[in-house]
């Protein structure tokens, strides 16, 4: 399955079908062209990196685009002591989804979530479909109920 219909059959699963996958020629492998493709703040585009929490569980962080993770925050409010970003390889290799193009949801296994509460002071955030070209959009407290996330602080200070 191409990583776009698995981030659609996933919301499709999660009764979330009326969110629309939107398919762009621009690229959004950035977050700076993400928010120029879509016409949004950088704050309001959602990072989606995979880590590996403690050598051993894969995480889903998700961030606000104007943020940098602090990884031991985020390890902590998973519950584990330290956390490192899966190399871009691995997480093509383990869920088929290339850097730029990661989203919050479409993986075959339960990934553990948390996100930064600085998602939260906006309406709607921007989030990768599967590939450098599709997006959605999804309101924070919404992504937490389709993630079965966290919210916590976890970015790193300036």
């Amino acid at each position: 399955m191409n990583p776009v219909d698995k981030v659609q059959d996933s919301l499709n699963k999660l009764n979330a079908d009326d969110i629309e996958i939107k398919i762009v020629q621009s690229t959004i492998f950035t977050v700076e062209d993400a928010a120029n493709t879509i016409g949004v703040p950088q704050a309001e585009i959602l990072k989606s990196l995979i880590f590996v929490l403690d050598k051993k569980t894969p995480c889903l962080v998700l961030m606000s685009g104007a943020n940098k993770v602090d990884s031991k925050k985020a390890a902590l409010a998973l519950g584990g002591k330290r956390g490192r970003m899966m190399e871009p390889d691995e997480v093509f290799e383990r869920y088929g989804f290339h850097v730029g193009g990661v989203p919050p949801i479409g993986y075959d296994e339960k990934l553990p979530a948390v996100l930064d509460s600085d998602l939260f002071t906006h309406k709607i955030v921007w989030s990768a479909a599967g590939t450098d070209h599709a997006f959605f959009p999804v309101e924070p407290e919404r992504l937490l109920a389709l993630t079965h996330g966290i919210k916590a602080d976890i970015k790193k200070a300036e």
